[in-house]
């Protein structure tokens, strides 16, 4: 049914619980997985240059932060018997690197959590979620804990 099943994760307990929900459904379908941590490259945009300093520090800090959550999903993943592929996307909006990940893997299922925990985001059903819900042109399978 599922050829292609999408994962953003962002290392919270929700997202975790979306994982293994996708290795699941992969398993049952035969489907090919692609874990996704969507890191802001440029997160200090027009704040001026007294910024840059600061701009390498929170590129160091987001692609350890990015790798630990991959490293996670990529092992719960592999421990329920499905190959995965990880992948770091980019974009100023987490759901826009989400769409364009759709887009580049050929995707045709995004399993995600409900919440993240991204700072008050994490309060409401994820605005993430919520855009992504708005805007993919393939099915959402939101997963709540």
């Amino acid at each position: 049914m599922f050829k292609h099943i999408l994962i953003p994760v962002d290392g919270s307990p929700t997202s975790m619980l979306a994982v293994g929900k996708a290795a699941a459904l992969a398993k049952t379908f035969g489907s090919s997985v692609t874990a996704l941590y969507v890191v802001d490259p440029y997160p200090f945009t027009g704040v001026g240059a007294d910024f840059a300093y600061g701009q390498a520090q929170y590129l160091s800090a987001a692609t350890a932060e990015a790798n630990a959550a991959l490293d996670a999903a990529k092992k719960a993943i592999e421990d329920a018997g499905v190959p995965v592929t990880t992948v770091v996307g980019e974009g100023h909006a987490v759901h826009d690197g989400i769409v364009r990940a759709v887009e580049s893997t050929g995707a045709d299922l995004i399993v995600m959590g409900s919440h993240g925990r991204r700072g008050l985001e994490k309060l409401v059903l994820g605005s993430v979620t919520q855009r992504v819900l708005g805007v993919a042109h393939v099915p959402v399978l939101v997963v709540r804990d």
